[in-house]
């Protein structure tokens, strides 16, 4: 399975995927005895399963993926709650000069506080960049300074800014992964997250493409991926 380099540092790596459409398929004929009954019928049966919204057939395909992205995205991934996580510790490790610098700068929308809008010329963008630059250098010769004079990793890290990048393990079934997509592929999400999704949405239709389609006609609520 196809990994993802994202943003200037970050990566998403699809590490397992238990289950494909006819895992669907089987675990809704459960209920009556059947089983798999060729292409046509079972296609018909998943789309309409979406389409009524009994979607806890769709609960039995899991997907685990490693990432690495900046913390701030972290957060935002982190409420997403029916799922697994485990992330790098700073507890337990040193962390590494790994900052994420955008490329291009935004600014914000004039009507929609949730969103941001490519830079209209009012930010002088490599102004902006060297201070960013220069507040991650700052930070983390700080910390490697606490590191030094013995204060633990646990403390020493406080100093770290939010762009720092992190990694973590995500293991999420395809009911779960669907609402994600709903709200991170979606322009009114954070652009950094929107990359992240986009890969997740493209891993998704390559295992299961009758499951991805159905869901992109019957309940996928952004604007990105159509």
């Amino acid at each position: 399975m196809k990994s993802f380099e994202i943003l200037d540092k970050g990566f998403l790596r699809p590490v397992s995927i238990m289950g494909d459409d006819l895992t669907v398929v089987k675990a809704a004929r459960v209920s009556t005895g059947g089983g798999i009954k060729g292409p046509e019928k079972d296609k018909k049966l998943i789309d309409y399963l979406m389409r009524n919204r009994h979607e806890t057939p769709f609960e039995h395909v899991v997907f685990t993926f490693h990432i690495k992205c900046p913390i701030f995205v972290a957060r935002q991934w982190f409420r997403h709650r029916i799922a697994s996580y485990n992330e790098k510790s700073g507890r337990y490790s040193e962390m590494k000069y790994e900052f994420y610098l955008p490329e291009k700068m935004r600014v914000p929308h004039p009507k929609d506080k949730q969103m941001s809008v490519p830079n209209d010329g009012s930010v002088d963008e490599e102004k902006a960049k060297e201070m960013i630059r220069k507040v991650y250098e700052h930070a983390y010769s700080t910390y490697k300074e606490l590191l030094e004079m013995g204060l633990a990793r646990e403390l020493a890290r406080i100093v770290l800014p939010m762009a720092l990048y992190t990694e973590f393990y995500w293991t999420v079934n395809m009911r779960s992964l669907m609402n994600f997509l709903s709200l991170r592929a979606d322009s009114h999400a954070q652009w950094e997250i929107q990359q992240y999704a986009i890969a997740i949405a493209k891993v998704f239709k390559e295992c299961c493409p009758w499951s991805y389609e159905a869901f992109l006609k019957y309940s996928y609520k952004g604007d990105l991926l159509k």
